[in-house]
């Protein structure tokens, strides 16, 4: 056998054969050597590159057989030592987590839960319509329509004190109303 076709790992239990996995990106030293040559080299400087790249090339076949070699002695290894224990690990939990979801203690409490939530969900809608409801009833009643006069009262006499020129607020003294009782609800 040439050298090129062997396989070099010594602990490799194929010493000597070449791995097939490997061989379907080929390197051709062929081709390197009939490159023409790149304008601005000289004979020697070309004649060394090419040098390099058949060696290159060489060490890149011996670099695949070598790692070939080195998959098919882990693909051994990982069949002799069976699952993983991680493997193991992730395969118990799945099941377990299986069995618990198959148990009919799993679906009662899920049954239960899944009620309670829609029961939740409905009451929580209740209740908002039912303060939704009661605001708008405040938002009628008298009290909050006499507190909603004197805000927009008030904001007329800022605002109007504004529109007039004045910065300042107006004095309840200077002001021609009469003053607001102090017999509010609040």
């Amino acid at each position: 056998m040439d050298s090129a076709g062997q396989d070099i790992n010594l602990n490799s239990p194929n010493k000597g054969l070449l791995s097939d996995s490997m061989t379907d990106v080929p390197v051709d030293t062929a081709v390197a050597a009939q490159t023409p040559a790149v304008e601005g080299l000289t004979e020697a400087e070309e004649e060394e590159l090419r040098a390099e790249l058949v060696k290159v090339e060489e060490e890149i076949v011996t670099l695949r057989q070598v790692l070939a070699a080195k998959e098919r002695r882990c693909g051994e290894l990982r069949r002799k030592l069976g699952p993983s224990a991680s493997e193991g690990l992730r395969q118990s939990l799945s099941r377990s987590w299986r069995d618990v979801q198959v148990s009919s203690a799993y679906k009662r409490t899920q049954e239960t839960l899944s009620q309670a939530g829609q029961k939740t969900s409905a009451a929580l809608s209740t209740v908002g319509s039912a303060i939704s409801r009661k605001l708008g009833d405040m938002r009628n009643s008298a009290t909050f329509k006499s507190l909603e006069d004197r805000v927009g009262t008030i904001k007329s006499k800022v605002v109007g004190g504004r529109e007039n020129g004045s910065d300042s607020f107006p004095s309840p003294t200077e002001s021609g109303d009469k003053p607001l009782p102090d017999h509010a609800p609040f």
